[in-house]
């Protein structure tokens, strides 16, 4: 991998770090401003939504313009964000924050086109598994850890420190990553087509739109279990908001042993394909087992094995769509991704939230049972799709 590789992959990790600081808090500084949970989980989805219709307008102007001015831009909102977040003095006031972090939340796919435009096919897998153990597993870790420290102050706090993270991603940016984009896109024509037409379009693109309705359908299943996970947590099992941070930190190092080490030796003997739907399977089962026993050390366990699989699903993901996209279209394709995956992140929580009642602490289990049946739905979708969706390149085996 080469300099500009670790530079986009240290901006990425930054800029993770100002969304993975605010993962244990969110809910609980929404609860700070007297939200229900359903209310709580449109605090979740606002941002998604804004993320959805920005996302492919963001990378399609990556493939017009450039990777580097749209990434400046993004992150420039993130830090903006933040700021306001953290000091909002109403809940109106911390729904626009999130609004605006999610209209300008680009980032994440902009920095993925980077990785595609400098890293040749058949070693996109192993760059994207070392790519996401370090913006995603390490920032998991660390994210956390920063998290804790700054609730010692306040809940707020955490939304300061996440606008210094972005902030130090800007400037990274700004002053030491070069532009990778070789061959732009041409320009419009008409002035209103940046991309949004593009989120039906995309469905129809030859094995990128099947990838994009099965990341669509994940990712909302996932964000079902995800909404449930910190009220059962500390609700159902009577846990502390500090016993939660060292369960994402505990994540985000399975995350890292996963996606650095075992992705490159996976993939010289198992197909993208094979990897993908082993992981999809394993998630399933485990949301449907893991409410089964309202145990700390039974749930701790099976966490353990799901996050072991889990962290397989987005860099295959990835890997595929980047495959299976020509190099002109690269940051449209990984926008879409984003882009779905973002909707996806909307839907979740209010089901999660209109599913649950709040002075019935049992219906905390009901998200993680729907959501191990719509995933084992996915799942069998993907297997009859599969053929869609199998890229021709193949995976460094060097």
């Amino acid at each position: 991998m080469n300099r500009t590789f670790w530079i986009t992959a240290l901006v990425s990790f930054t800029n993770s770090l100002s969304f993975t600081i605010l993962i244990p808090i969110l809910y609980l500084y929404g609860k700070q401003f007297n939200l229900t949970d359903f209310q709580t989980s449109l605090l979740f989805s606002i941002y998604s939504v804004a993320q959805f219709f920005a996302t492919p307008v963001i990378g399609k102007l990556s493939d017009r313009v450039g990777r580097k001015p749209l990434l400046i831009i993004s992150l420039a909102g993130t830090v903006i964000a933040n700021l306001m977040a953290g000091t909002a003095s109403t809940a109106g006031i911390l729904f626009l924050a999130r609004f605006l972090d999610g209209i300008t939340g680009g980032n994440a796919s902009v920095a993925q086109a980077v990785v595609s435009d400098i890293v040749p096919p058949q070693d996109r897998a192993k760059a994207f598994g070392i790519y996401s153990a370090i913006t995603f597993g390490l920032a998991f870790i660390l994210g956390p850890v920063i998290s804790l420290i700054a609730q010692s102050f306040s809940l707020g706090a955490g939304f300061l420190v996440a606008s210094a993270c972005a902030l130090l991603s800007l400037l990274i940016t700004v002053f030491f990553l070069p532009e990778t984009l070789q061959t732009k896109a041409a320009k419009a024509t008409n002035i209103f087509d940046v991309g949004i037409g593009n989120l039906v379009k995309g469905l129809t693109i030859p094995k990128v739109g099947i990838l994009l309705i099965i990341n669509f359908l994940i990712g909302t299943t996932f964000t079902i279990f995800t909404f449930a996970f910190q009220p059962y947590f500390i609700n159902v099992l009577n846990q502390s908001s500090q016993s939660l941070t060292l369960m994402f930190v505990m994540f985000g190092a399975i995350a890292i042993l996963m996606q650095a080490a075992a992705i490159p030796v996976l993939v010289k003997h198992i197909s993208l394909v094979s990897i993908l739907l082993v992981s999809i399977l394993a998630r399933s089962l485990s949301f449907a087992i893991m409410p089964l026993v309202p145990s700390i050390i039974y749930f701790v366990g099976v966490s353990l094995i799901f996050s072991v699989f889990n962290a397989f699903v987005q860099p295959m993901i990835t890997t595929l769509i980047s495959l299976n996209s020509d190099t002109k279209t690269q940051g449209t394709a990984l926008g879409l991704n984003a882009s779905y995956l973002n909707v996806s992140n909307a839907f979740g929580p209010i089901i999660a939230g209109l599913i649950v009642n709040q002075s019935d602490f049992n219906t905390y289990k009901y998200p993680f049972y729907l959501a191990g049946f719509l995933t084992f739905l996915v799942w069998i979708f993907a297997i009859a799709k599969r053929d869609q969706f199998t890229p021709t390149a193949k995976p460094s085996h060097s």
